[in-house]
């Protein structure tokens, strides 16, 4: 016994007790491996080990699938297939929806470090609106079903994720809101401060914006974000 052995039989023994004693030696070790590997699967933590959206953003940065769109480029189409979110790591990509009479409203503006792409994690929803690269963008992507299952193993990342999706909701009522009951002039105000939140300048200090974006931003017609622009203009 001092040199391994679990056990050992005196002779003369039976056929019976040699291979009773081998089977109850062997189920003993089998209950000592899964004893191990219980134990260590309580001690692994929980959802990869992430637990903030920090954490979540470093692993979808590590492990995600890294992607590049040109200026203009469509990164997913509505009514695509919403398998993946993204993170962007680089550029400014828009959201946006087409009205019954073919008129672009954007429904946000993510800059680096924001998610877009969510659809629905219980159900396989087709994307609700388009997504286009407003200048030159490297986003990183993670599967809807991983992220879904990173979140059900972690509560406390789940919480932070509905605060964070929550805060974008409130954002994107109050600019409908402000779109259907605010004036021109503040409207069209109120939408360059947006764009300054979330576009770079140049060297000079300048934001490079789309007419266009602006007018749909804003929810109103281009020809009537020019005038308004042009008073602003005047008045400078």
């Amino acid at each position: 016994m001092e040199l391994g052995a679990d056990d050992y039989l005196t002779k003369p023994f039976e056929e019976s007790e040699l291979i009773g004693a081998i089977e109850s030696r062997l189920a003993r070790i089998s209950i000592l491996n899964e004893a191990v590997v219980k134990q260590n699967q309580e001690d692994a933590p929980s959802g990869y080990g992430i637990r903030t959206i920090h954490e979540l953003k470093n692993f979808i940065d590590d492990n995600g699938k890294e992607y590049q769109f040109k200026t203009g480029e469509t990164v997913y189409n509505e009514s695509g297939n919403s398998s993946l979110i993204f993170l962007i790591s680089k550029g400014v990509v828009k959201t946006h929806k087409l009205d019954e009479l073919g008129k672009e409203l954007i429904t946000g503006i993510h800059r680096p470090d924001d998610f877009f792409g969510f659809t629905c994690f219980t159900k396989n929803l087709l994307y609700q609106e388009s997504a286009t690269a407003m200048e030159d963008v490297t986003a990183v992507s993670i599967a809807r079903d991983e992220l879904k299952n990173i979140l059900r193993e972690n509560h406390q990342l789940t919480m932070e994720l509905m605060q964070m999706l929550t805060e974008n909701l409130s954002d994107t009522k109050e600019q409908l809101l402000e779109m259907a009951y605010g004036s021109v002039r503040k409207k069209t105000a109120r939408t360059i401060l947006k764009f300054a939140e979330k576009l770079p300048k140049d060297h000079q200090g300048r934001l490079h914006i789309l007419r266009s974006d602006l007018a749909s931003v804003a929810g109103m017609a281009t020809e009537t974000l020019i005038r308004t622009l042009s008073n602003f203009k005047k008045k400078a």
